[in-house]
């Protein structure tokens, strides 16, 4: 199982070159975003979003395993924001 955790990381730091695709699984999709660098930064952001609302899933599995503290993954997420 994929940690949530580790895609919001993923995404927010090296995102527009597809490597929270690739971490989920999704090698076509990670190569697509990577030539295009994240579809000018449009993708990235949208991606960012699906992984946080939880409707963008790793290709292998039903769902992200649960982080026992969720909490600071997210306060982290949203603080590299600021």
């Amino acid at each position: 199982m994929k940690s949530k955790t580790t895609a919001i990381i993923l995404s927010v730091l090296v995102g527009s070159l597809g490597v929270d695709r690739f971490y989920l699984g999704y090698t076509g999709l990670g190569i697509l975003k990577l030539l295009t660098c994240g579809g000018l930064g449009i993708w990235t952001l949208i991606d960012l979003i699906r992984i946080c609302t939880g409707s963008l899933k790793a290709a292998d599995g039903p769902s992200f395993s649960k982080p026992k503290q969720r909490a600071h993954a997210m306060g982290f997420a949203c603080a590299l924001f600021m």
